[in-house]
């Protein structure tokens, strides 16, 4: 998806962004000429993960946009407001949040440690609920002002908590902070929605989750980045929605989505992400939606 320059100047505050998906969008931004501010933990190189908040920084900066690096554990409520203070005070405001940081353990009540439980709702439900609210005076002065979620589409099937309630309790309570601010929001011209995949993204936390043989059923970060920079780039009128990917994308004129795919070979054995309804294999799913998608638009 090209860019437009929509973006340019203006001010992005992404949670979890010195890697995977967050690190996606604020490349995208970046090359609009955006400022970004990268508020994640990994500060020093991990030993099993990718990337610092400061080469996020450097790879945003040789994209074409301004970065600023800040440690940030979206638990803690002071650093949350001191990265929130540094950003107004380096670029004058904030226009944007991608709350993108989260916390996952696929495992059963039985086998969920209360220290795992804690860790999913305090990053993905409470470190949400406060960035948002940390951001929100900066926000209501913006002119493009928009609140995106990495979270799923609510839904009250009970086959979507019983493999791992846990999880689902804090991720859901991000997709929850979506429908009851874009309501408080909606005065201040602020568009609050949530974005999630169709499909398995190819991240470090699929590596460790799925191992190399989920590769190959993935599509590339890239696809939510041209999702989430859609989304993002339009007038804050569009509130409350919980947009999938590739429908953003065929919305925006897409119809080449075995780009996307990390393996060319697999683009029509893609694994559905969690939380997607199928009534139908993927496939034939993917084809009915993109057919349909495209004829209305003609």
């Amino acid at each position: 998806m090209q860019n437009t320059g929509k973006l340019a100047g203006k001010t992005l505050f992404i949670t979890g962004a010195s890697r995977g998906i967050g690190k996606e969008i604020a490349l995208k931004a970046a090359k609009d000429g955006a400022n970004i501010v990268v508020a994640a933990k990994t500060a020093e190189p991990h030993p099993k993960l990718p990337g610092t908040i400061y080469t996020a920084v450097k790879e945003i900066e040789q994209a074409g946009g301004k970065g600023l690096a800040c440690v940030v554990d979206v638990r803690d409520e002071n650093q949350v407001r001191a990265a929130v203070e540094e950003a107004v005070k380096k670029f004058g405001g904030i226009d944007i949040v991608v709350n993108n940081a989260s916390a996952i353990s696929l495992t059963s009540t039985e086998d969920t440690e209360m220290k795992k439980y804690d860790l999913m709702n305090n990053i993905n439900t409470r470190g949400t609920f406060l960035v948002s609210k940390s951001c929100l005076p900066y926000l209501k002065k913006s002119s493009r002002a928009h609140i995106l979620n990495l979270s799923p589409p609510l839904s009250m099937k009970p086959k979507w908590f019983a493999p791992n309630v846990a999880y689902t309790m804090a991720k859901y309570g991000m997709s929850m902070c979506v429908l009851g601010m874009h309501e408080e929001f909606r005065p201040y011209n602020i568009a609050v929605n949530a974005l999630w995949p169709r499909t398995i993204i190819q991240t470090a936390a699929l590596d460790m989750l799925h191992g190399k043989e989920g590769r190959k059923h993935s599509r590339k970060p890239e696809i939510m980045a041209d999702a989430a920079y859609y989304i993002l780039t339009k007038e804050p009128k569009s509130t409350g929605q919980f947009f999938i990917d590739d429908e953003v994308l065929i919305e925006a004129g897409i119809t080449n989505f075995d780009q996307y795919a990390l393996d060319p070979e697999y683009a029509d054995q893609l694994a559905p992400d969690i939380y997607i309804e199928l009534e139908e294999p993927l496939p034939d799913l993917l084809k009915k939606i993109y057919s349909k998608k495209q004829k209305a638009k003609l």
